[in-house]
């Protein structure tokens, strides 16, 4: 349900992001904010639902934070001192207006408005039940399938209802909700997706990633647990605990290329973890060259990690442009052709004649990466070697993360040489999976019970492919794999 979608990027896409402010004055321009700073988790479209104690007001649109929520026009239309907010990036339903979230519902008890970054790997099954009981479905989100299991909940409360609804989900997610008294965060019982708590003054915050706590000044309180539900209200913050225990398995995606750098996450900053994955790339494969170069940006904090482990120059020799919209038009194959250009450019002088290490944070595809080094020869650079600075990527996500279908990944269809001939450039390696876990502070991982959701470089999916098992795929379910 969330593998391939058959777009150009050669990079996987980013989840989502969710927000929410209870009781502050400015909830709805606080949550503008904190989604501008999670704008790297989804750029597709942004919706905020606010509650000024007698009435629910929603804004929804297409396009990115700052196109949609910098009139303050828009602000004055989200009254109230609470809110929730989400920056979605399909991986479930199209990118249309009636996907956007949060969604809204009125119950008998009151309004409902929820937004969800993660992936039901069951949610075809649940909805076509549904479906057959006379539910009528608005979106073709999986979060859609959450609401309508708590509207025909027998329970007596929301919260007791939302438990219900979730007892029968399976899947990876992190959900921030909102009813007429309370506002609600959720994460799935393995903790796959993040979710933190933070408090601003007397108001409290809930949001994906540390960085959006830092962007409205609010304080850090602690990472939301695995499979706890926390409920906010008048009388405070209550916590939650209604599935079993079960290990951790935190997506390790987040610390190698999705979590923006200035958040820490599972107590990890992940700046500081790239660093650490660079260091641990070079003492695993080391190359004899005269620079190292990152491909940017994601691939920055892991070329310096590598380059103050080897000890050689770090330089910055391929340039990105930051100002190249999604929509930027190519009219002609000849103009298509050097499409990579619109993004990056060599420079030259650090790069000629000299041999090159670059340093990424993954190979998906592997088009833009075979661009890049064609770029890289053509300033004059004597050899080019690639580093990698995770392993490599062999298996489809399901877990809320768009990749593509496990045909379309280079590491899935071609071993280390042939990567290497395809790409071009005098060698490749990649982090081996134990070095990847070594620099997260492991000792390596435990076969037996690895600290993370690490499927799309082992195989082995922590969380059952339902909808897969049971042949309903919708086209995307690429993989009948292993689950542990």
């Amino acid at each position: 349900m969330s593998a391939a979608t058959g777009r150009d990027s050669d990079k996987p896409r980013e989840e989502c992001g969710v927000f929410g402010v209870w009781n502050h004055a400015d909830a709805a321009a606080l949550t503008a904010l904190g989604l501008h700073a999670l704008q790297h988790r989804g750029q597709e479209a942004a919706g905020i639902v606010s509650f000024d104690g007698e009435r629910f007001h929603g804004h929804h649109a297409l396009g990115e934070v700052g196109e949609n929520f910098s009139d303050e026009a828009v602000i004055r239309r989200l009254p109230g001192d609470r809110a929730i907010g989400h920056n979605r990036y399909s991986t479930t339903g199209d990118a249309v207006l009636r996907n956007i979230q949060p969604l809204f519902a009125d119950f008998a008890s009151g309004g409902f408005a929820i937004g969800h970054n993660g992936n039901l790997t069951n949610a075809r099954r649940i909805r076509r039940a549904l479906v057959e009981r006379g539910c009528l479905f608005h979106s073709t989100t999986d979060t859609e399938v959450i609401v309508h299991l708590i509207a025909t909940s027998a329970k007596d409360s929301v919260e007791e209802r939302l438990v219900d609804a979730l007892e029968q989900v399976v899947g990876a997610y992190s959900l921030v909700a909102m009813t007429n008294t309370a506002m609600i965060g959720v994460r799935d019982p393995l903790g796959v997706r993040p979710l933190v708590l933070g408090r601003i003054g007397d108001g409290w915050i809930l949001a994906s990633e540390t960085c959006a706590l830092d962007i409205i000044g609010a304080d850090y309180v602690r990472d939301v647990e695995p499979g706890e539900i926390v409920v906010i209200g008048a009388g405070g913050v209550q916590s939650l605990a209604p599935f079993a225990p079960r290990p951790r398995r935190f997506c390790v995606f987040e610390y190698i290329y999705f979590a923006r750098p200035d958040s820490t996450v599972e107590s990890i900053n992940v700046y500081e973890a790239r660093c650490r994955i660079g260091e641990e790339l070079a003492r695993e494969q080391p190359a004899a060259a005269d620079v190292v170069v990152p491909i940017p940006d994601s691939g920055v904090p892991a070329a310096l990690g590598y380059a103050r482990e080897a000890g050689i120059p770090y330089e910055i020799g391929i340039i990105r442009n930051h100002y190249v919209g999604r929509t930027f038009i190519e009219p002609t194959d000849r103009i298509r052709h050097l499409g990579v250009k619109l993004k990056h450019n060599a420079n030259r002088n650090l790069i000629h004649g000299k041999r090159v290490i670059l340093v990424d944070d993954s190979i998906v595809r592997g088009t833009t990466s075979t661009k890049i080094v064609e770029m890289v020869r053509n300033a004059g650079a004597t050899e080019v070697h690639m580093r990698i600075a995770s392993p490599p990527t062999t298996h489809s996500c399901f877990y809320g993360v768009d990749t593509p279908e496990r045909d379309e990944l280079l590491a899935a269809r071609h071993d280390v040489e042939a990567m290497m001939r395809l790409i071009g450039v005098d060698s490749l390696a990649y982090l081996s999976l134990d070095g990847l876990y070594r620099a997260l502070g492991e000792p390596g991982r435990d076969e037996d019970a690895p600290r993370y959701c690490d499927a799309c470089f082992s195989g082995r999916y922590p969380i059952p492919l339902v909808d897969r098992r049971e042949g309903d795929t919708d086209g995307q379910l690429s993989l009948l794999a292993e689950t542990r």
